[in-house]
């Protein structure tokens, strides 16, 4: 794929050079030349070692842990502008702190609201994103963002298992809406997970609601953190007669013992994308790419096309 507009240039911050390196060979160009200079007392600076003068810029990073993955972001779009870049674009196939998106509880930050503010603050002109964790953080901006749907990867991939008894899944009640999006493509029943947390990470108890027997399960959720949700959503449809159960999550953050949960559990197989890159590879977890996708999104933008046609599956 290639663009007729010289102009543009793509640069990969720390955090997603393994994306976007496949984003920038799907989209037709290389990379461009960003360093970071680190110090012994830890603090960076990026740097951009050709000139962006008049160039519509993309920057590819995910914002996940640690915190110096947005930071970075930042910097660099404060770099880029100050390089006289026409416009800086922010591809941040992984949102972070996309979670903290309402009080929840008093005297909490609204940590995605937060990042939003930072982001138009440092001279961002547009945000292309993948699956926030609440669509609505959208309206935390004041510009254009392009909010891409994970489905157009997940659901060819879904079709090629070839499952006769397919039943879609959420793994709690607030990702109902996003198991019902996945069933529609199918014409699938769905059922739901309900769950009550102690706190954070920590479940305290499971119920199912809908008729799995002899079904292909197949649990849809935005983020895998710790795997505690989906290991134990697994577990309760197996006893209750599944033939088998798979889940699909966008965002592969993985934390604390999340390898070992996933490879201890019933789970068939766990299905992400690279949106954030794997800390170890696992026979359990397939990897799905996103690198067309975003190339065609920035296709798109540049040659002030329609984003929407993007969420057509085949």
């Amino acid at each position: 794929m290639s663009s007729k507009f010289s102009n543009v240039k793509l640069f990969a911050g720390s955090g997603s050079k393994e994306v976007a390196e496949k984003i920038a060979q799907a989209y037709g160009h290389p990379l461009g030349d960003v360093a970071v200079s680190r110090f012994s007392d830890g603090e960076y600076q990026p740097h951009f070692n050709e000139s962006i003068r008049g160039c519509d810029v993309f920057l590819i990073q995910s914002t996940h842990q640690p915190t110096d993955n947005l930071m970075e972001l930042l910097m660099m779009t404060d770099a880029a502008r100050r390089a006289s870049a026409h416009n800086v674009n922010a591809v941040i196939p992984y949102f972070g702190l996309a979670r903290q998106d309402r009080k929840d509880k008093p005297r909490v930050a609204i940590g995605a609201k937060l990042v939003a503010n930072l982001l138009v603050a440092a001279g961002i002109d547009r945000i292309m994103t993948m699956d926030l964790h609440a669509a609505q953080i959208q309206g935390f901006f004041d510009i254009p963002v392009d909010h891409l749907d994970g489905a157009i990867i997940f659901v060819p991939y879904i079709k090629s298992l070839g499952l006769k008894h397919l039943t879609i899944a959420s793994p709690d009640m607030g990702g109902s809406y996003r198991a019902r999006g996945f069933a529609k493509y199918f014409n699938a029943e769905v059922v739901i997970c309900d769950k009550r947390r102690k706190r954070a990470n920590e479940i305290e108890s499971m119920t199912l609601i809908g008729d799995v027997t002899d079904q292909d399960i197949v649990l849809i959720d935005d983020i895998c953190d710790t795997a505690g949700t989906l290991a134990k959503a697994a577990g309760l449809i197996m006893e209750r007669g599944a033939r088998s159960v798979r889940a699909v999550c966008t965002h592969p953050v993985l934390s604390g013992n999340a390898y070992e949960t996933i490879e201890n559990s019933v789970l068939t197989e766990l299905i992400v994308t690279d949106t954030i890159p794997l800390k170890r590879p696992s026979d359990k977890i397939r990897v799905l790419s996103t690198a067309d996708l975003f190339a065609k999104a920035i296709v798109n933008v540049n040659e002030h096309g329609s984003i929407s046609q993007l969420f057509k599956v085949d």
